[in-house]
């Protein structure tokens, strides 16, 4: 029997609704088991508010003649207000009047919607403000009576630095460096927990950790700088509980709490943790019947409540959270003697000791890196930055256990000095993964192996810079949210991960940064380099800025959802209002004396100057321009804009003209004669049909010129396979994507890599580190080819936003024999596979299977004879088989000899 599942709002997961911002949430649901033809006619929805204290519970019902199942509308025009907690169930019905049972209840809990709403003080320790040093942590506790059992209890709190909370002595929640890291000086989020099971009848106590963080440790370019945001750390808390009685008891931040100084001595984001345990204050969280603990605790001092300029919010993101524990693979002993554990995976999070042993006062270190080099720790690329953390024992118990709170690292090994125990080393430690609990949404696998482990790299990569923000890196001193690598990855991330919700909040934040730099957005969003003048100044920059418009558009392009568009609407036209253009001649272009990164990263630009590729800068800022123009008709026409979207088509034509004139030769050749500039002129679709021809042969003589290595950087390498496939070149483009002499895709991988690298090489063949001061190996941008995996290699390809309409045209090339991927849209989980014949039999044969969910249609396309043949299916698991000649070379030979 079909029957609703998945029933969710706006595009929260399920246990991420308590404490939301939202009055009028959309709905969304799903269909299992739907029958062949069926068609939902209508649906009813029904509303309950939940009230613990009362059973006598009427919900509303609403009915609604409609085929959506997406983002429906919220059914009651009265918005929810604070506090408020409702659930919804849904049930459907088809044209010939079947009924689908009732779906399981969601539930949703308003958080604290007004300034008003918050009671409670802002406070911080007294020794503050304008450390100039790292500060220790901070322990504020609240002891409370309370006079009866408690029926509900919600903590609302948040801090200017990180938290971590706990009621009598027990942890609250699972979240990791709460409350996550935004543009401070804009919004500020605030979590709520529900801690009704954690009160007692009695005495009880409430305890905050807190530490700098991003807000006022060192975090920044070139070092960084402390205190960015604010001169100290603060908090704020509000715990609300409920009595059976009806009467309501609240617990506030206020003068009556003290503070103390905590175990860990020193939290920062690049230098790591410090913990000395004969430091700890056991039970400090716990209530206190004697109050021998507030002895030498002291008052915390006042602030004035935020500014009203600063946004107090729930924010849109899932939570930082610890993922999962891996275990070591090996353990090393260096030539220096140092034992050095590898965990087999390059990864981002921390590591966690048992079985420590030893006396009171001796110290633990924990060194961490990327890679090993000359089998010592490679820590050259971590610059200013010693991502080092300590622990120094008590020395009461048997044994002991850390763990950082406060501090993340990227790292595959890491070098432990100190270590006492008698237990083994290799038994005592794993590694804690953290990032942004984003829901898995897509899988990649096929013939080749090493392809595989590339798409594992990829996300891999994903996983270590998606924490709170998304990173350019996530080791040495910066992990700042660089806008061009996101504007280029974010059509890969989406297909692999539904970051929806991540990179919405994060967007808030950029357009607020942009606002304060009167229009042009900060290279990094939150801006941690405000501080530096040169960063401060208004430097407009490609790719970088179009962030406002290129990843809004993939988020909508993924979802359907056009409210991501009106969100970023005022962004996007500020950001194409503010562009330096040249009036002298060329007024819808970027003006040339305004300073470009280009193609970064090209393979060919000096190991000091990455900016130096062999692609003019200025033209690739003006190709992403007109590809920003382009979007920007289409954006303003799906939300009204018609005058908008006039002028937009206007200017579009006038750049395409102008740039017709400055780059490109009547027969197609461009002025830089580059891999990357005839990518982007194919993908942006600016060339005339028979330039395009003559564009596509050029870039297939460069590509095996090159013995088909790469010749792109950030900008052309998420264009090039496509471009040489939408010219008619999918094998030149297997025969790049296979290539694995550097640089290529696969030539991290022949070197062991675990994440995709910020350079082509920044590992030499011999095994050194590259000689750059900029050398990561965890970075995410060139991962964009997974896109292609997806696209290309196993055929899953979006026709509509939102997944409405697919396609499954596996692009049958190289060796590959099989190939298949998966992907969670809103409707439901795409799969589709496809298998052929030995290679060499003719003629081949190929078995396809393609799994279309409920809501979703399917064009198949099957390679028949010489040529292609295609089906539209609807929803069903559907399976083909067809026959076909291989009518290609393969392998593609280079030109010239080969080296």
């Amino acid at each position: 029997m079909v029957s609703i599942i998945d029933v969710h709002f706006e595009h929260y997961q399920s246990g991420n609704t308590v404490g939301i911002h939202e009055t009028k949430p959309r709905l969304s649901w799903k269909f299992s088991n739907a029958p062949d033809g069926f068609q939902q006619a209508g649906y009813e929805i029904e509303l309950s508010e939940e009230n613990i204290l009362s059973h006598d519970i009427k919900p509303k019902s609403f009915k609604c003649t409609s085929t959506n199942s997406i983002l429906v509308t919220w059914p009651q025009d009265q918005p929810l207000i604070s506090r408020q907690r409702i659930s919804v169930r849904v049930k459907a019905w088809d044209s010939n009047g079947n009924t689908t049972s009732w779906s399981d209840p969601a539930c949703l809990e308003v958080g604290l919607l007004h300034r008003a709403d918050w009671q409670c003080d802002r406070i911080a320790a007294p020794w503050g403000p304008g450390t100039l040093e790292p500060d220790p942590e901070q322990l504020y506790r609240k002891g409370f009576v309370l006079d009866e059992s408690t029926i509900q209890a919600r903590l609302y709190i948040t801090a200017q630095g990180v938290y971590e909370a706990e009621l009598n002595g027990h942890r609250i929640g699972d979240h990791f460096l709460s409350p996550g890291w935004t543009a401070y000086d804009g919004r500020l989020q605030y979590q709520t927990y529900d801690v009704t099971g954690m009160l007692s009848k009695g005495s009880n106590c409430l305890g905050v950790r807190v530490a700098e963080g991003w807000f006022s440790g060192r975090i920044g370019f070139a070092g960084g700088h402390r205190n960015i945001w604010g001169p100290h750390t603060a908090m704020m808390a509000q715990l609300e509980i409920l009595y059976p009685s009806g009467e309501t008891k609240t617990i506030l931040s206020d003068g009556s709490w003290t503070v103390k100084k905590g175990p860990i001595v020193m939290a920062e984001i690049y230098d790591g943790e410090k913990y000395d345990a004969t430091q700890e204050i056991p039970g400090w969280s716990e209530p206190s019947q004697s109050g021998h603990l507030d002895s030498d605790w002291q008052h915390v001092l006042l602030f004035p409540p935020l500014p009203d300029s600063t946004e107090l919010t729930a924010g849109f993101s899932e939570p930082v959270r610890r993922i999962e524990a891996i275990k070591p693979i090996d353990k090393i002993t260096s030539p220096s003697g140092k034992s050095i554990i590898d965990f087999g995976q390059n990864l981002v999070g921390y590591v966690r000791l048992s079985n420590i042993k030893g006396p009171r006062g001796h110290e633990i270190t924990l060194h961490h890196a990327e890679v090993l080099e000359n089998e010592e720790l490679g820590i050259r690329p971590l610059r200013i930055c010693k991502a080092m953390d300590r622990y120094t024992l008590s020395g009461l118990g048997e044994t002991e256990k850390y763990e950082p709170r406060f501090t993340f690292h990227g790292f595959r090994y890491v070098q432990i000095d100190g270590w006492s125990s008698d237990r083994d080393l290799v038994d005592s430690v794993e590694a804690v993964v953290c990032h942004t609990d984003m829901k898995s949404a897509g899988s990649f696998s096929c013939s080749d192996p090493l392809l595989n482990k590339l798409y594992s790299n990829v996300v891999w990569g994903m996983r270590g810079n998606f924490l709170s923000v998304p990173t350019d890196c996530p080791q040495r001193d910066e992990r700042l949210g660089y806008s061009g690598d996101i504007a280029l990855f974010a059509p890969t991330a989406t297909l692999i991960y539904d970051c929806f919700n991540m990179l919405k909040n994060w967007l808030v934040d950029v357009e607020h940064d942009q606002r304060v730099l009167g229009g042009v957005p900060a290279m990094v969003t939150p801006n941690a380099m405000l501080p530096d003048p040169v960063w401060c100044r208004r430097k407009p920059c490609a790719i970088w800025h179009d962030v406002t418009v290129l990843l809004p558009w993939t988020l909508y392009e993924e979802t359907g959802d056009a409210s991501i568009l009106a969100q970023q609407y005022n962004s996007m036209t500020t950001w194409m209002s503010v562009i330096p253009k040249n009036y002298s001649g060329r007024g819808h272009l970027w003006d040339n004396s305004i300073y470009q990164l280009g193609d970064w990263l090209d393979p060919a630009a000096p190991t000091d100057a990455p900016q130096k590729g062999v692609t003019d800068a200025k033209m690739v800022a003006n190709a992403f321009l007109i590809h920003s123009l382009d979007l920007m008709i289409r954006i303003a026409g799906i939300l009204g804009k018609t005058s908008d979207q006039a002028n937009y088509d206007a200017e579009t034509q006038a750049a395409r003209r102008e740039f017709q004139d400055e780059y490109v030769t009547r027969n197609g050749r461009l002025v830089s004669d580059s891999q990357t500039a005839y990518a982007l002129a194919i993908c942006f679709d600016l060339l005339t049909p028979a330039q395009r021809a003559r564009a596509g042969s050029r870039l297939v003589e460069l590509v095996r010129k090159n013995e088909f290595k790469i010749g792109t950087g950030f900008a052309g390498t998420p264009y090039i396979t496509e471009a040489l496939v939408l010219t008619g070149h999918i094998q030149v483009a297997y025969s790049m994507l296979l290539e694995k002499k550097c640089p290529s895709w696969l030539y991290p991988v022949t070197m062991c890599a675990t994440t995709v690298w910020e350079r082509w090489d920044s590992m030499l063949p011999d095994g050194s580190i590259n000689p750059g001061e900029m050398t990561s190996f965890n970075h995410y941008a060139f991962g964009a080819i997974a896109k292609f995996l997806y696209e290309r290699v196993a055929g899953l390809q979006r026709l509509e936003p939102g997944w409405k309409r697919f396609r499954f045209a596996p692009a049958v090339g190289a060796e590959f024999t099989h190939a298949s991927a998966s992907h969670v849209t809103s409707y439901g989980k795409i799969s589709c596979s496809w298998t052929t014949s030995e290679v060499g039999s003719e003629p081949c044969t190929m078995k396809l299977l393609v799994s279309v969910p409920y809501g979703t249609s399917c064009v198949v396309v099957m390679p028949d004879g010489d040529g292609k043949k295609s089906e539209s299916v609807g929803p069903g698991d559907w399976s083909f088989e067809t026959s076909f000649k291989k009518n290609y070379e393969w392998p593609v030979l280079a030109l010239g000899p080969k080296t």
